[in-house]
């Protein structure tokens, strides 16, 4: 099932930077990976884990 997963990169991820994330929707679950290592291990969440994932970086980024 994971190879017909599109995946893209996040926007704070950059092609100069070690941080480089990638992230996959499917009905299922959010699949995450490391883009510099696209055949490694991967991290399935639900999307509700997902919303809660980004709500907490949100917060996290604000001052």
């Amino acid at each position: 099932m994971t190879s017909t997963l599109t995946w893209f990169k996040s926007s704070y991820s950059s092609n100069e930077g070690p941080d480089c994330v990638e992230v996959a929707i499917s009905p299922a679950a959010i699949h995450i990976r490391d883009s510099k290592n696209k055949d490694g291990a991967r991290l399935a969440v639900s999307g509700g884990t997902w919303t809660e994932f980004l709500a907490f970086a949100q917060r996290a980024s604000q001052p």
